[in-house]
């Protein structure tokens, strides 16, 4: 299953419940505001870092540079993508949970 977090983990719980919900081994796409969850040296940082460990954790490029970040400011173990990666991993895993 692929799992998408949209909202900022400043602002919303979205991601928790979506690491704390999902399976392992799943995929989870960090996209819009969620991408400040994949940056360093935050206060979510080593939460983030943990999920790597059982999941497959991806932001999306476009929108991390859109909010003035730049792929060395990401969290190892997280892989950016563009929209064209978007979609092959909503088309490889078909079920998609978007967490709100």
């Amino acid at each position: 299953m692929l799992h998408t977090v949209n909202k900022s983990p400043f602002e919303r719980n979205a991601l928790d419940a979506c690491l704390t919900r999902a399976a392992k081994g799943s995929a989870i796409l960090l996209y819009e505001d969620a991408v400040y969850a994949a940056t360093k040296g935050t206060n979510v940082a080593s939460r983030v870092s943990q999920a790597t460990q059982a999941f497959k954790v991806f932001v999306l490029g476009p929108d991390l540079r859109a909010r003035g970040f730049d792929e060395a400011q990401v969290l190892d173990g997280i892989t950016v993508i563009g929209y064209d990666e978007f979609v092959d991993l909503t088309v490889e895993h078909g079920t998609v949970n978007a967490w709100l």
